[in-house]
């Protein structure tokens, strides 16, 4: 009979394949280094740079939200003259589709002024028209917006602002008549 060595497997092999994955992984690690030092990841004076940059964009972006705000006008009244807050409710909601969705926003409105009753009889001899305005508004809000922390304080600030131009472009107000917007039903479906 002949015999028959068993060969054990070589520990050689095995090494050469340990040493040579290293030695890949060595390279990879070694050329994403590289790349990284040379495009200026680790330099900290562009870092700098940039934070000053974003530092002075902001400066200039609150000396202009300053200059772009109109200013409220004073009232000229006697000390004892003061005028309680009067509210107007619109008393249809505002339904209009979400942008780029198939939800549908329902809001519900009330308006607040501390001017006298003329205000408020404006509002009501132009409702139609401010509901368009409204609604114009409305219908560009995306899901995305919906979703912003500051939204609807934000939206209420702008429903003002195109309720006062609605009212000062049909009556001969010189002043913003409406002070806040209300939301008082906010439905999205």
């Amino acid at each position: 009979m002949a015999e028959v060595e068993e060969q054990a497997p070589s520990k050689g092999g095995l090494l050469k394949i340990i040493l040579l994955v290293l030695a890949i992984l060595l390279v990879a690690v070694g050329s994403a280094l590289g790349a990284l030092f040379f495009t200026g990841f680790f330099d900290e004076k562009e870092a700098d740079a940039a934070e000053e940059a974003i530092a002075e964009l902001e400066a200039e972006i609150e000396g202009t939200e300053s200059i772009q705000m109109p200013e409220k006008v004073a009232k000229e009244t006697a000390e004892e003259e003061k005028f309680k807050p009067t509210y107007y409710t619109f008393d249809q909601p505002f339904v209009a589709n979400v942008a780029g969705s198939r939800k549908v926003m329902q809001v519900t409105v009330a308006v607040m002024t501390y001017y006298d009753e003329r205000v408020v009889t404006a509002i009501g001899d132009h409702k139609f028209a401010l509901q368009s305005a409204v609604l114009d508004r409305l219908r560009m809000v995306s899901e995305t917006q919906l979703r912003e922390e500051n939204f609807r304080r934000d939206l209420q600030e702008e429903l003002a602002l195109i309720m006062n131009e609605v009212l000062e472009k049909f009556e001969e107000f010189k002043f913003a008549g409406i002070e806040e917007v209300y939301f008082i039903g906010f439905v999205v479906q």
